[in-house]
């Protein structure tokens, strides 16, 4: 069987084990189902997840006209302490701002290769710690927009990381940790702003992933410089797709290549 289409961040069902799925346009692919199989992966062009047109990709699945004009790729989703819809001032599209950042965030703590500090809205958990690979999270403050969010996360992250190291992840090189006793420890820290909407008696999350097999040298595909991949689907872990040959496809950073996929 084969298909192609756009690449698109996976969608994902937080059950016992984690369920995958792969927008394919006229196919939506269970990828859980594909543990095991023969994959071929080929590389055929673009398609900018903005415009639509055939432009090579910039960055997060866009052209480079489209990254630096469409709301979705404002500087505040990457940093959202420099949310500013909240004072009704307009960074590219002021009502896609406010429907973005005026609106429940939660601010948490998740544990994929080392505890971290991230933002997220609050109808995106727990699809996000699922994204970042994340085994277990808690979420710590609750706030009505994203600005006080971010500004939460950035006194945060001077006393506890916010990067994720994609290689430990991958490996499953991760520790357990108590993320109550972290959400305690870093209570003080919270901006005033922010303090009145600390979570109190909060409990983690675990999450399980469909490994079969981890990495123990992970080597990224680079599909657009390679054009085609072949090999057996042994895990998915975070937006990774592993392979039995240590082989690892980020399909977040592949957004916006459209590709075949012949499945053996």
């Amino acid at each position: 069987m084969q298909y192609q289409g756009v690449l698109k961040k996976m969608a994902t069902e937080n059950l016992e084990t984690v369920q995958y799925y792969l927008d394919m346009e006229t196919d939506f692919l269970n990828m859980n189902q594909l543990l095991n199989k023969e994959l071929e992966f080929h590389f055929i062009t673009y398609e900018c997840l903005s415009c639509g047109l055939e432009k090579e990709i910039y960055r997060q699945g866009f052209c480079k006209k489209c990254f630096f004009e469409t709301a979705k790729a404002g500087d505040w989703i990457m940093r959202p302490e420099l949310s500013k819809a909240h004072l009704g001032i307009e960074d590219r599209d002021l009502e896609y701002e406010k429907q973005a950042q005026l609106q429940p965030h939660i601010v948490y703590l998740a544990n994929s290769s080392n505890v971290k500090v991230g933002v997220t809205r609050k109808n995106q958990v727990p699809t996000r710690w699922i994204d970042q690979g994340a085994h277990e999270a808690i979420e710590i403050v609750e706030v009505p927009n994203r600005y006080l969010a971010g500004i939460t996360e950035v006194a945060l992250k001077e006393h506890v990381a916010d990067k994720t190291n994609w290689r430990k992840m991958l490996k499953n090189d991760i520790e357990d940790e108590s993320l109550e006793s972290w959400q305690e420890k870093l209570r003080e820290f919270i901006p005033e702003e922010a303090k009145a909407y600390f979570i109190e008696n909060n409990k983690e999350t675990s999450i399980n992933f469909p490994v079969e097999k981890y990495p123990l040298k992970p080597k990224s595909l680079n599909l657009k410089k390679q054009e085609s991949y072949k090999g057996k689907l042994v895990g998915i872990k975070g937006q990774y797709f592993i392979f039995e040959d240590e082989t690892v496809f980020n399909v977040r950073a592949n957004e916006g290549l459209v590709v075949k996929i012949v499945v053996k």
